[in-house]
């Protein structure tokens, strides 16, 4: 008799009757529950499980076969639920989270980046002013031979030969 009264509700959920939901939904969402909490063991989401699957109800009343049981059907649909909830990945809290990595060097890396750099300027600037400006123009400003051979007034042979010196003086 009472699948009888759930198809008959269901018939009228089809029909977007509210009440008939109300009915149906009070008379299944406490075993419902009680079916979805021993699955996901958390009350909270067994809840959230339970209102998904009356709203799956709900939506799909039009498409329900009178010829199977309504409470086989929805706790399918419960199961279904739970067992997607089950396979998700835990939810973790912002804060339990921390922060995350930053991508850049650390302090020490920095420090010890900034100290070699230094320590190249110095080097650099340690060098005879021909070899430094060659240096400075090819390396530093992205000039190639020919251009830092013009503004040197020389040729690039000699711009070539003022380089290695340099970068062996640098070694």
């Amino acid at each position: 008799m009472e699948e009888t009264a759930d198809q008959v509700l269901m018939g009228r959920i089809a029909n977007g009757d509210e009440a008939a939901f109300r009915l149906l939904s009070r008379r299944h969402a406490a075993r419902a529950l009680g079916f979805a909490q021993r699955i996901v063991q958390n009350h909270a989401l067994a809840e959230e499980v339970v209102q998904e699957a009356l709203l799956r109800v709900w939506i799909n009343a039009p498409r329900w076969r009178s010829d199977a049981p309504f409470q086989a059907w929805f706790f399918r649909i419960v199961l279904n639920l739970c067992l997607n909830q089950k396979r998700r990945p835990a939810f973790v809290s912002l804060e339990s989270a921390g922060e995350p990595p930053d991508p850049g060097p650390d302090a020490v890396r920095q420090i010890e980046a900034r100290e070699l750099d230094q320590d190249i300027a110095a080097a650099i600037d340690a060098l005879p002013d021909r070899q430094r400006a060659a240096i400075l123009l090819t390396y530093h400003e992205g000039l190639s031979n020919a251009e830092t051979a013009a503004l040197l007034d020389t040729t690039v042979s000699a711009v070539e030969t003022l380089l290695a010196r340099a970068k062996r003086t640098l070694r």
